[in-house]
């Protein structure tokens, strides 16, 4: 299941997706994750659904290692439906015992797994198509305009990027002390619930003791490099916008304008049933 984990982890290929600007990948993440939330219908979800499977494909990644990052989530997604799907008024559609499904429930079970399974994926998306480094400076340049309220704004993506960037090898340390501790003869599979936390007990202390070590000889390391902070930086490789990015941001405002009309207006004057 850990190995599973994608998000934190970049995917270097070459692709149009991974040659666009760190800041259109950021807008294009936030604005598409927004529509998810505006509207529920299904035309709308079949346009988002459109719109990232375009995105995955420019970006040149299995699909097959893009549906892994949902193993993770699976049983978020299944509580949420089997929550939605029960205890949601409306029309009766079955019932048995203490249980009623409606018609109501069955759409709004719906809604939500795709809701979660598209933010999951976009999430994914921009993060294995986009270089820790870039993301913190994208981060930065977007959050320029809280500088007004004295927020510091180089210092918030630096710890964004580096937790982020910590994600994929606390999973792998985590892989590490598992099979060590496996070798030693520690049981995870066996026993209840109550059982199988105990025994994470032996990986969460390590864990823990490697994770604030590391955090530790970072600190060491930007000291020792005399880093104080985004005052007077410069940058190696300075983002700049292309023509692949114009045109992402054409894209998205058709999308969005798009979005807005058939949750707006086209349902209106035509209801589709579910």
């Amino acid at each position: 299941m850990l190995r599973d984990i994608t998000i934190g982890q970049y995917y270097q290929t070459d692709s149009v997706m991974h040659r666009l600007d760190p800041r259109t990948k950021i807008v294009l993440t936030f604005v598409y994750i927004l529509s998810l939330f505006v509207f529920e219908n299904p035309a709308v979800y079949a346009v988002a659904a459109l719109f990232l499977i375009i995105e995955i494909i420019l970006s040149a990644i299995p699909l097959l290692y893009m549906v892994r990052g949902l193993k993770p989530v699976v049983f978020l997604l299944a509580f949420t439906v089997v929550v939605n799907l029960f205890f949601t008024g409306g029309q009766e559609l079955v019932s048995f015992w203490i249980f009623r499904i409606t018609i109501e429930g069955i759409k709004r079970s719906a809604y939500l797994m795709g809701r979660l399974i598209f933010l999951v994926l976009a999430s994914n998306l921009m993060t294995l198509t986009t270089a820790p480094v870039s993301l913190t400076n994208a981060l930065e340049y977007l959050m320029k305009p809280l500088k007004i309220f004295r927020v510091p704004v180089h210092e918030v993506a630096m710890m964004m990027s580096i937790a982020l960037r910590f994600i994929p090898i606390l999973v792998d340390e985590t892989n590490k002390i598992m099979k060590a501790q496996i070798a030693r003869g520690a049981d995870f599979e066996s026993g209840n619930i109550i059982k199988k936390t105990k025994s994470l007990i032996p990986v969460i202390i390590p864990l823990f003791v490697s994770a604030f070590r590391r955090a530790n000889n970072l600190a060491q390391a930007m000291e020792a490099r005399c880093y104080n902070g985004g005052e007077g930086r410069t940058r190696l490789n300075p983002l700049k916008y292309r023509r692949a990015d114009i045109v992402a941001y054409v894209l998205l405002v058709i999308y969005a304008v798009l979005i807005v009309f058939m949750g707006c207006f086209l349902f209106r004057v035509i209801p589709i049933a579910v």
